[in-house]
């Protein structure tokens, strides 16, 4: 960005294409700092200008047109070199003498700019980072934080674009990637020990490192300490050499200018300042008396324009008045007091500001070094010897002592005095011997009246001798030293007469003595005296060189000074004094007409002219030499003649170029409205260019015009010309169309955000420009109505861009597949939401005062993509659910803005799927309830996961229904709930169906098994257990529904899930019991009193007496425990649910100690057998025993139909034990040999 700090060095690169087209100034010489050493070579006056000599042309009637037009060419090139010297002297005279504007210390930094090479360099660095080719170490989420960066900011068109303006700072590079990751940083895990602060603090160390690259950080400090140089306070001579490079001036050139301008002579530099501002008075007096006015918008405003022109020079007066005579010196000058309404060359106060005596006192500094003394023989060698020197009227000081044989000492004196004339004593002392003696013997003094124009070095005096000193060549060597003051600028003795003042024509002591920047006097004064004798105030008079006066006898050369009614001539004693003296009265005079001696013209232009110019002085070397290149036109040239608005243009600043322009302005008198005007033209021609263009310099330049135009005088001038209104209206029209188009390339005239507070200050500038005049404020609609059409079009563009770099517009004229299309369009969505965020992200804050315009403008970019995607989706199949992710991505993004939610484009995006949504619901709940039918038909019931094949793919269907509807976010609350009730009624139904069919098969299942004890639990009656378990799981999940019938409804299968697995225990639990009354069948024939009971006992006591006989009934028996346990234990290992298991279990053992308390109960009078006695303790034991194990609470276990059959068998196992004689180890009390038996 160009702001008012930007140097000449950091402008090459914004104008780089622009310089090197510039071949001159169009309206006079450019003032353009951006044209400096590099672009030089374009300003600088071509060498064919300088020749007037060219070959002729062989065939002058083919050629003429040709040399015509170089001829043409050389004299445009000439015209324009004479321009630039011209200007260059009035910039020279400027720098060397200030008096109105001071260096500005206060203005903004400068951020280090980017040139297109440094944002290669700098995509190269953070790809090698990427590649892996750096020693940086970073973890994945810096690595991704940077990809992002590289990819979206580093590689962006605009941002390219930007560094092309010359708007892109490093700081911008900087700042852009800081925002980036905080974003970032702020969504990571919280990292106990590790605050985000400092992880951002490392993230941008690490940002440093790959931006700096192998890059020496000394070198990049000293870069930056360079381009930083030129927001210094720049010496003279670095001003000097700054405006060479951007006029194009060589440096002989210079050199020439400068001796000839005398500008390193302060006094002759404020002089011309003085004849300047005579000359501008006089100018507004010709003005008036003439009325060659320019052309104002009132008549009335002539009158005050000469006021304005005479209050200009009258306040450029009194700066120069306020200047200090003695810069640096202990004596300060009276200071005459003057009105800012009168002139300097109204003489109307002539009372008041007539000089007295007093006012004219000079101080001196002498300095008297007494180096030693020669000739003095007639003293002992070793006499001690001394010297004493003082100025009258001062204090006396003495030096060291030394012996006669060695009379030297090298002592200085330092004196202060008010006497131009002053006298110095020195005498020579030696020290009596006498015992009575009271004072030393004086040898010899010496009496000097040293003056300013005094030999410097040290000579030799012959001493006068006293009585006391037989040595007759008696000489002292010393120097004195006369300091000249500030004030004093020409001393020496002249010859003198006038009318009023130097009545007798004499040789007098006269010194030049300034007391203000505008008060000279002319003062003669004698030996000793402090204030002159007669004095001649020089306000008025005109000096210049004159022929001898006849009668007049002594002087050599002539000059005088003339008043309306007054003549003092003068008349010195050689040529090269009268030049000298005529100079320095020209300076103080400030008269416009400059003296030329006629005898030295004449030395000048004779042949032999070299020995001639000894006697002239240096700066008229440097005025021949000046004269004899064709300098001496620029020099002489009269300020006042030229129009300094044409002259005056603008350029790019940094403080020390606005420094001299502001006292250029300032002493030319440049209104400030045409130079804010020649700013602005200048501005706009090169943001049209292409450059970027800081709006805050445009507003303040613009405010100023404005001010101006509409009379609100912000630099004092009341008066308003036609021609700055009409170039104020023409630079406000291109403005406001300047403005309206940035703001319609907002994202491409400011990418990122970028520079910061930009845009911000275009909208600012742009209300402003839109204003009537300065008091009434536009009206806001107004404003809102321009900045909504920029708006508008700013949609239309960016939309056309993201099309453009998404290729779209490639696949016109040719078939596109809907796949294609889609995913195009899918594509399209997502640069579209990346120019949303980037909008809210980066400009939002821009347009704050305008949300509700940001907000029309996002929907107009979205209607124009929804064209596009209406287009695409027109062509989709309508079996396909393909487009479902572009809805996604638009409702996630629209959802979350507060702005665009349920907006126009929202809205439409909603109405456009609700139907797609609605039929995809249908076609699903149709195709789950098939598989359902098909599935249940052809179902193995073999384990998967968690239930059957069946169920797993009904659940997961169920289950990623519910996700996708739950993933759209549908933003209309209404048909969101609509949704969501369908897909849990939908489970409920599906469940349902699930549950039924499962508890089906299960009876069928259980229907179809074995009813003795090779029966066994299958892995598919434990996987139609465990489908309810999960579809109880699943409808927690999937039909959780919170209000009324829908509430009750979810309730219902609840309960149908807990009766169907109640039904399925019932089952099972019967057909535990019919197994187990099988084997109660199997021993019922042992019941006494029966006919085969009675043959079974026979047989077995018989056939015992001679073989081993096996017990009869404990395979039954072992048969039933192995069928418990393996059913226990398939159950316990395939069911999921701890809880049916227990149910089942309680159940189960509750069941069977029924059937075998009521089979006991029925032969409660008959004795069992001992054989049934047997099974019946085993299984009662070790079903208790084995129950549990598996869980079975205590208080089921040890229930009383338990206790009853244990006390049964308890007293059938003590009656048999009597009868039988024992029951060979079975016995219902626990041991351990039985447990081991079991095993």
């Amino acid at each position: 960005m160009l702001d008012p700090s930007s140097s000449e060095e950091e402008s090459d690169g914004i104008v780089e294409e622009e310089s090197k087209e510039v071949t001159a100034p169009q309206a006079g010489s450019r003032i353009s700092p951006s044209r400096t050493s590099e672009s030089s070579g374009g300003l600088a006056p071509s060498s064919g200008g300088r020749n007037s000599a060219r070959p002729t042309s062989p065939s002058p009637s083919a050629a003429s047109e040709q040399e015509k037009e170089e001829v043409e060419k050389l004299q445009r090139e000439e015209e324009e070199r004479k321009k630039k010297l011209q200007l260059y002297v009035f910039v020279m005279r400027c720098v060397a003498y200030p008096f109105n504007a001071k260096q500005p210390t206060d203005m903004a930094r400068r951020q280090q700019k980017i040139t297109k090479q440094q944002l290669q360099q700098t995509k190269d660095r953070f790809q090698a980072f990427l590649n892996g080719d750096t020693q940086i170490v970073a973890d994945e989420a810096f690595i991704n934080a940077v990809q992002s960066y590289y990819e979206v900011f580093l590689k962006s068109d605009r941002v390219a674009k930007m560094v092309q303006s010359g708007g892109f700072s490093a700081n911008d590079c900087r700042e852009v990637f800081k925002r980036h990751i905080e974003k970032r940083v702020r969504s990571l895990p919280e990292i106990d020990g590790l605050s985000k602060e400092t992880v951002l603090s490392s993230w941008m160390a690490k940002f440093d490192t790959i931006y700096r690259g192998d890059e020496d950080p000394r070198k990049a400090q000293q870069r930056m300490t360079a381009s930083a140089a030129s927001e210094l306070i720049l010496s003279k001579d670095q001003l000097y050499e700054m405006f060479q490079n951007i006029l194009g001036i060589k440096k002989f050139e210079h050199q020439l200018l400068y001796q000839a301008c005398q500008l390193d002579n302060l006094d002759e530099q404020a002089a011309q300042i003085r004849r300047e501002l005579d000359g501008r008075l006089q100018m507004a007096d010709q003005i008036a008396r003439g009325g060659k006015f320019p052309k104002f918008v009132s008549k009335e405003m002539e009158a005050m324009y000469i006021e304005e022109l005479k209050s200009s020079v009258n306040q450029l007066m009194a700066n120069l008045e306020s200047m200090p005579v003695s810069k640096g010196g202990e004596f300060k000058l009276q200071k005459l007091k003057r009105g800012h309404n009168t002139s300097i060359i109204d003489m109307g106060q002539e009372d008041e500001n007539t000089l007295s005596k007093s006012d004219v006192v000079l101080s001196f500094t002498l300095e008297v070094v007494i180096m030693e003394v020669q000739g003095l023989k007639s003293l002992a060698p070793n006499r001690i010897v001394y010297c004493t020197m003082e100025v009258e009227g001062g204090e006396k000081l003495q030096t060291d002592q030394a012996e006669a044989s060695k009379p030297t000492w090298g002592t200085q004196g330092d004196f202060t005095t008010t006497h131009p004339l002053p006298a110095v004593k020195v005498k020579l002392f030696t020290e009596s011997t006498g015992v009575l003696a009271l004072e030393d013997k004086e040898l010899g003094r010496v009496v000097l009246h040293p003056t300013p124009n005094s030999p410097k070095q040290s000579e030799l005096h012959k001493m006068t001798l006293t009585k006391a000193c037989p040595d007759h060549d008696l000489k002292i060597k010393l120097a004195i030293r006369m300091d000249k003051p500030q004030n004093m600028k020409h001393s020496g003795y002249l010859w003198a007469f006038g009318k009023n003042v130097w009545k007798r024509w004499k040789k007098r002591f006269f010194v030049l003595v300034q007391v203000s920047q505008y008060t000279f006097a002319m003062c003669s004064y004698r030996e000793k005296k402090s204030e002159p004798q007669e004095l001649l105030q020089l306000d008025g008079y005109t000096v210049d060189y004159t022929d001898p006066q006849p009668g007049l006898d002594g002087g050599r050369a002539f000059f005088n000074a003339v008043k309306e009614g007054d003549t003092v001539i003068f008349a010195s004693d050689d040529e090269q004094d009268r030049i000298l003296w005529v100079q320095a009265m020209y300076r103080a005079t400030g008269q416009s007409h400059k003296p030329v001696p006629p005898t030295q013209v004449q030395k000048l232009n004779s042949k032999g002219g070299a020995s001639a110019q000894m006697d002239a002085p240096i700066s008229q070397f440097y005025a021949d030499r000046a004269q004899k290149h064709g300098m001496d036109e620029f020099i002489s040239a009269n300020p006042c003649s030229f129009d300094h608005a044409s002259l005056f243009q603008m350029g790019w600043f940094s403080p020390g170029q606005v420094f001299v322009l502001d006292e250029y302005c300032a002493r030319n008198g440049v209104r400030g409205c045409h130079r804010h005007l020649c700013y602005l033209r200048d501005l706009l021609e090169r943001a049209d260019n292409g450059a970027m263009i800081d709006p805050t310099l445009l507003h303040y330049s613009f405010a100023f015009c404005a001010s101006h135009v509409h009379g609100n005088r912000p630099d004092g001038l009341s008066t308003v010309k036609v021609d700055e209104k009409e170039r104020f209206e023409e630079i406000k029209e291109r403005l406001r169309v300047i403005l309206e188009n940035q703001i319609i390339h907002f994202r491409y005239c400011f990418p990122f955000g970028r520079p910061e507070g930009a845009l911000k200050a275009t909208l600012s500038l742009l209300e402003r420009v839109l204003m009537k005049d300065i008091v009434t404020p536009v009206p806001q609609e107004e404003v809102k109505g321009v900045i909504r059409k920029c708006l508008e079009q700013a949609a239309q563009l960016n939309y056309q861009r993201i099309t453009e770099y998404a290729k779209i517009e490639e696949n016109a004229g040719r078939l596109v597949t809907p796949a294609k299309k889609l995913e195009e369009t899918i594509r399209l969505a997502e640069l579209v939401i990346e120019v949303l965020q980037q909008n809210q992200e980066h400009h939002a804050e821009a347009f704050a005062w305008w949300t509700d315009l940001m907000v029309e403008h996002a929907e107009n970019f979205l209607a124009l993509y929804a064209v596009d995607m209406d287009a695409a989706l027109e062509i989709q199949s309508p079996e396909s659910w393909d487009s479902f992710p572009l809805f996604q991505l638009l409702n996630d993004f629209l959802r979350t803005d507060y702005h665009l939610c349920n907006g126009k484009f929202h809205k439409h995006l909603q109405d456009l799927y609700a139907p797609l949504v609605v039929r995809y619901v249908d076609l699903m709940e149709s195709s789950i309830a098939q598989s359902i039918h098909r599935g249940f038909e052809r179902e193995s019931w073999e384990p998967v996961n968690n239930g059957s094949g069946t169920s797993e793919d009904l659940f997961w269907k169920l289950d990623a229904l519910q996700t996708f509807i739950r993933d759209l976010h549908w933003p209309e609350e209404e048909f969101a709930k609509h949704l969501e009730s369908r897909i849990q009624l939908m489970s409920s139904d599906m469940i349902e169906n699930c549950v039924k069919r499962t508890r089906m098969a299960f009876e069928s299942k259980l229907t179809k098994s074995s009813r003795s004890t090779d029966f066994r639990i299958s892995p598919t009656i434990c996987t139609m257990f465990n489908v309810m378990v999960d579809a109880k799981d699943q409808s927690a999940k999937l039909c959780a529904m919170e209000m009324g019938q829908e509430k009750q409804y979810h309730s219902q299968i609840d309960d149908l899930i807990e009766e169907s697995v109640k039904d399925m225990i019932q089952l099972l639990v019967a057909k535990f019991v019919v197994i187990l009354e099988s084997v109660l069948a199997k021993i019922s024939r042992y019941d006494e009193g029966t006919l085969f009971s009675s043959f079974l006992s026979f047989t077995v006591k018989a056939a015992s007496k001679y073989v081993d006989v096996p017990k009869p009934g404990m395979d039954v028996a072992d048969g039933y425990v192995t069928f418990v346990r393996h059913s226990q234990d398939m159950l316990r290992d395939k069911v999921n649910e701890e809880v049916y298991i227990e149910r089942l279990f309680d159940q189960w053992y509750t069941a069977t100690m029924n059937l075998l308390g009521t089979w006991l109960t029925e032969r409660m009078d008959q004795q069992l057998h001992v054989y049934q006695l047997k099974i019946l303790i085993r299984i009662a034991k070790k079903k208790y025993r084995d129950f549990r194990l598996q869980g079975v609470l205590d208080s089921t276990l040890n229930s009383k139909l338990y206790e009853t059959v244990r006390n049964r068998l308890t007293l059938e196992e003590a009656t048999a034990s009597v009868r039988e004689g024992g029951m060979q180890g079975i016995s219902m009390k626990d041991s351990d040999e039985e447990d081991e038996e079991d095993d």
